[in-house]
């Protein structure tokens, strides 16, 4: 028989909860949602651990990394740009992209680590 994964009598930690309750700034926890909502997007994956392995790329090569054309690669990074993942600067005609700061690459980084090793544990 199957081991049950939900508590089975209701009971609360009343003084945790409040504590945490009020911790939760409704404005952080929608921001921090729509991020990974972001970068639940395989392309836009692919696209950001792309900018993780580089300083920064042009928009015709993160098209040809992730195997699209410019206007789905500019599509995809004006996303990750508007929810400030990356930044760019123009140079000429080109249009370089970059992560937006370290914390995005960390982000990147441990998810891939964190990847690795469910893989290498056969999980």
């Amino acid at each position: 028989m199957a081991e049950k994964d939900t508590c089975e009598l209701y009971c609360y930690d009343e003084i945790k909860v409040n504590r945490l309750q009020h911790s939760l700034p409704q404005q952080d926890i929608l921001g921090m949602a729509n991020m990974f909502k972001a970068l639940a997007d395989e392309t836009r994956m692919k696209v950001a651990f792309a900018l993780s392995q580089e300083d920064e790329l042009c928009v015709c090569d993160v098209a040809n990394v992730i195997g699209s054309s410019l206007a789905t690669a500019s599509h995809h990074l004006r996303t990750l740009k508007k929810l400030n993942l990356v930044k760019y600067r123009k140079e000429g005609k080109l249009a370089f992209y970059s992560l937006e700061d370290k914390h995005i690459h960390q982000l990147i980084q441990i998810a891939s680590t964190h990847n690795m090793e469910l893989i290498t544990n056969g999980k």
